[in-house]
This record gives structure tokens, C-alpha cells and sequence, in this order.
């Protein structure tokens, strides 16, 4: 996870970088170890499809030198009214030890028609708390940044170990 600071900091990266006629706002860069994923408002006479054509080559341009940069993957998306459409965003593999009990929630979703595989019913698991917790999770992300800002205000370990 990177710091609200950091966070802001790539923000405006983007915002620097984007031509201005790309987006009319940007809505949110988001970022994690694999991916950064920009995301903004388009046109309102455009449609998703027009919007991705029409800024293809820019956005690919502004991802290059991001990927450079910051060793990340770069994923877009647009909001269009109140729907927000991802592009080619990554997809990545996780792996998890399950016991059984956890291993048999899994199945249910797959039995019941949910979830095509152990690893959809996963993915919709974790969509669901995510849904569900939001505010919470902010909290804790909150309370992440707060707990980096106390370390880096801590004695230097490395400095008084060469002393």
C-alpha cells in the first residue's frame, strides 16, 4: 500500500501528464503493487466506445512513461453517466491456503450457480466485503497511513546501528 501522500503525488502525475482534452475531470488514480488504474470523466457527447478510440494513442503514451517510472502496469477507465468501464485492467492470480470449512463456502457458490470456479466464488467473495465494508476498510487504510507517518517520525535504526 502507498501513502495518502504518495497517492496524492501520483495523482497529480497523471493530472500533469494528460492532455488536456482526454478527460474532462480526472475521477481517480488508484493504485496497488501490480497496477495503477486512472479513471475519468468523459465527454458527455461521447460514448465509451467513441471515448477509448478517440484517446487510444494518448493514453498509451502517458502509460509508457508511467510503467518506466513507477514499474506498474497501467490500466484506464471512463465514467459515463453513472457507469464506470475499466480497460484491460489486470486480472491477477492470488494464492490462499482454504481448510475445509472455508473450502466447502466455495462449492456452495460453484454448486449453486454463483461462481463458475472456486476462484470466481473467491473473487465474489471478495467483491461482496468489499461492497460491504467500505467505510471500514477506509478506516483502516486511514489508520495504515497514520501508522507509516508515526514510523518514519521514529528513531533511525540504521544510523544508530553504524554509530
Amino acid at each position: 500500500m502507498i501513502t495518502a501522500e504518495q497517492s496524492e503525488k501520483l495523482r497529480a502525475w497523471f493530472a500533469e501528464r494528460l492532455p488536456v482534452d482526454v478527460y474532462e475531470s480526472l475521477v481517480s488514480v488508484t493504485v496497488d503493487r501490480e497496477e495503477i488504474t486512472v479513471v475519468g470523466t468523459a465527454p458527455a457527447s461521447e460514448s465509451v466506445k467513441e471515448f477509448r478510440e478517440r484517446t487510444r494513442e494518448q493514453r498509451i503514451e502517458v502509460a509508457r512513461e508511467a510503467e518506466e517510472l513507477y514499474r506498474r502496469k497501467v490500466a484506464w477507465g471512463v465514467r459515463s453517466g453513472e457507469e464506470t468501464v475499466l480497460f484491460t485492467h489486470l486480472a491477477v492470480p492470488v494464492m490462499t491456503r482454504l481448510r475445509q470449512s472455508e473450502r466447502q463456502v466455495l462449492d456452495t457458490l460453484v454448486a449453486g450457480g454463483v461462481a463458475r470456479s472456486r476462484a470466481d466464488a473467491l473473487a465474489w467473495c471478495v467483491r461482496l466485503v468489499g461492497d460491504n465494508t467500505d467505510s471500514w476498510l477506509g478506516e483502516l487504510r486511514d489508520s495504515l497511513d497514520k501508522v507509516r507517518q508515526v514510523r518514519d517520525q521514529g528513531p533511525d535504526i540504521q544510523k544508530s546501528q553504524s554509530d
